[in-house]
């Protein structure tokens, strides 16, 4: 008898064991909130597809012991409106963490609905990891404990790219363009006032602001830019808008320096070809030939699998953020995880990053690179298949771009 209850306890031990193991381990679903159709189709599946690798380099790696993550794509055009719509149907799928970056406008419409559903809905929380919209209001007037962003923003990326064309005393002329919404008109703003700040002797040129993803051909903005004197172009486009904008200049024949933010996202590098070599910048979160090859593995695994060029460092540093996150709550309740991702400190593919507590805005070192011909030494990987990639000029240390924060944010109790 009492042998008979030692085993039927020991088995109830296995089973809770068991049973408390299943509770423990999850997996994480993840929705990715971009553009997968239209114009700026080609950058969404490319930072979709980088999410997924580092979620699967993630699992294999086990960087949250017992759990999984999993990404799944959902479509919001580019559009703000739309991606309310998506928001709400992953919020009804059960989804408790999502990731979104190509559109400030479309991140400012998901902190907002965020904070309200969050509000309304105790016990079903949403968290935003926001990998690319950079428009600094997103963590100053409109930050949000729910929200984190993983990539610089613009007005970091401003500091260093003005500081570096500052040491360049060629510069003389400068001509601004950008996408007609809050992103563009905050790069246009900071590039003035940066600029009146560092070098007072530089004449702004121009300034033109073109509707997003809608300009087919943008002959016309160059013959202005030509025509000004310009000699060197600031631009915050992104996509196809970078795109048909470089190829407007190598086809005019425009000798400008371009200094861009996103020279590098699908579609640019092939349309730069030889033609833009030592003519383009652009100011990042990374290179890929950054100073060790940091990422080298996961650079050749992302060719190998999707044909492509991974890019996006944000992707990577906002999976290990969430699973640091896990790890220390040891919860994927979104609430613990949230105050477990403030202030965290880890070391990304592009160094030592830190998620700032009190806006939660990712302090993290920045690259300034020139688009040039591989040599196998200090340019080794190109892009897009075009035998030329982008040269680390200087590596910005996180201090340097750290701008202050006027974010009073609103915690959970």
């Amino acid at each position: 008898m009492a042998t008979r209850i030692r085993k039927s306890l020991a088995s109830a031990g296995v089973l809770l064991a068991l049973a408390s193991s299943s509770v423990i381990a999850e997996n994480i679903k993840i929705a990715f909130i971009d553009p997968l159709s239209g114009p700026f189709a080609p950058v969404g599946q490319n930072t979709f597809h980088s999410f997924q690798l580092v979620a699967d380099v993630a699992n294999r790696e086990k960087w949250a012991p017992g759990h999984t993550f999993e990404v799944t794509g959902f479509d919001n055009k580019a559009s703000p409106q739309e991606s309310l719509t998506v928001l709400k149907t992953v919020i009804d799928q059960g989804y408790r963490y999502i990731v979104q970056g190509n559109g400030s406008g479309a991140a400012g419409a998901l902190i907002d609905a965020i904070n309200k559903h969050n509000e309304r809905n105790p016990g079903k929380e949403i968290v935003f990891l926001n990998y690319a919209a950079v428009d600094p209001d997103l963590t100053n007037s409109k930050c949000s404990f729910w929200h984190f962003r993983l990539d610089a923003n613009s007005d970091m990326k401003m500091e260093a790219m003005t500081t570096y064309l500052a040491a360049d005393k060629t510069v003389k002329k400068v001509y601004i363009i950008g996408q007609n919404y809050a992103h563009g008109q905050q790069v246009t703003r900071a590039a003035k006032e940066y600029l009146k700040r560092k070098r007072p002797d530089i004449e702004i040129v121009g300034d033109d602001l073109h509707p997003i993803g809608s300009v087919k051909d943008f002959a016309p903005y160059v013959a202005k830019i030509s025509a000004s004197g310009a000699d060197t172009v600031i631009t915050g486009n992104w996509g196809s808008d970078l795109a048909l904008l470089v190829k407007a200049a190598r086809e005019s024949d425009l000798k400008a320096q371009f200094y861009t933010y996103y020279g590098y996202t699908t579609g640019v590098p092939t349309v730069m070809g030889a033609a833009a070599a030592n003519h383009v910048r652009y100011v990042g979160t990374w290179n890929v030939n950054n100073e060790t090859y940091a990422g080298k593995e996961i650079i050749e695994e992302f060719k190998k699998k999707f044909n492509d060029d991974l890019y996006a460092v944000t992707t990577y540093s906002g999976i290990q953020l969430l699973a640091k996150g896990v790890n220390q709550a040891k919860s994927t309740d979104p609430v613990k995880v949230a105050f477990a991702m403030e202030g965290q400190k880890f070391k990304s593919l592009n160094g030592e990053v830190e998620m700032r507590k009190t806006d939660h805005q990712l302090q993290q070192p920045l690259y300034v690179t020139t688009w040039v011909k591989t040599n196998g030494k200090t340019v080794k990987f190109d892009q897009e298949n075009t035998g030329y990639g982008w040269r680390t000029d200087q590596k910005v240390d996180p201090y340097v771009a750290a701008q202050p924060t006027s974010c009073s944010m609103k915690r959970p109790s």
